[in-house]
């Protein structure tokens, strides 16, 4: 299935898919995953700013890779990743994050993600970034492995600890 670069015209094809994957990390941690109602309307504006009419972030505003893959004119992924400023205490000034990436579950096990993942990998490269991290769901040994295969490795554990009031 090919895969793309997101242009607007894409975003309200994703914003279901933002849904579905926001859906899924609450159920895994409520209390991590804590969504305000509807938040792929909360996503709407950012990913609108990511992608533009030929489908590549413009430069002054923004370096990110949103990409999407589509079976027959139907979207059925798509990842989002931006650059983000480190704190100034690390010699790495800035980091490629990737946000999010969903494949819907009838086209999984065919090698979008993969492709995806190491797409932005690519394209992160050509623009000079040197780092690329993520965080995964500890319920997600699924994408740990995935992104293990594309080279990523572990480096922290994130704890949490709910205080009542």
């Amino acid at each position: 299935m090919p895969i793309r670069p997101a242009t607007t015209s894409d975003v309200p094809a994703v914003l279901p898919m933002v849904a579905k994957i926001c859906a899924l990390h609450e159920s895994w941690d409520s209390a991590k995953y804590g969504f305000l109602p509807n938040p792929e309307q909360r996503y709407e504006k950012w990913l609108m700013r990511l992608a533009n009419s030929d489908g590549f972030a413009d430069a002054s505003r923004d370096r990110s890779v949103f990409l999407v893959s589509e079976n027959e004119g139907q979207l059925v992924a798509f990842l989002v990743a931006t650059v983000e400023r480190e704190i100034p205490i690390y010699r790495l000034q800035e980091f490629a994050f990737i946000h999010d990436i969903w494949v819907e579950p009838e086209y999984r096990q065919n090698g979008i993600a993969r492709q995806m993942v190491m797409l932005s990998i690519e394209r992160f490269h050509q623009m000079g970034i040197k780092q690329i991290r993520l965080d995964t769901a500890i319920a997600n040994e699924t994408s740990r492995r995935l992104f293990a295969s594309c080279g990523f490795r572990a480096t922290i554990t994130e704890m949490l600890i709910e205080l009542s009031h």
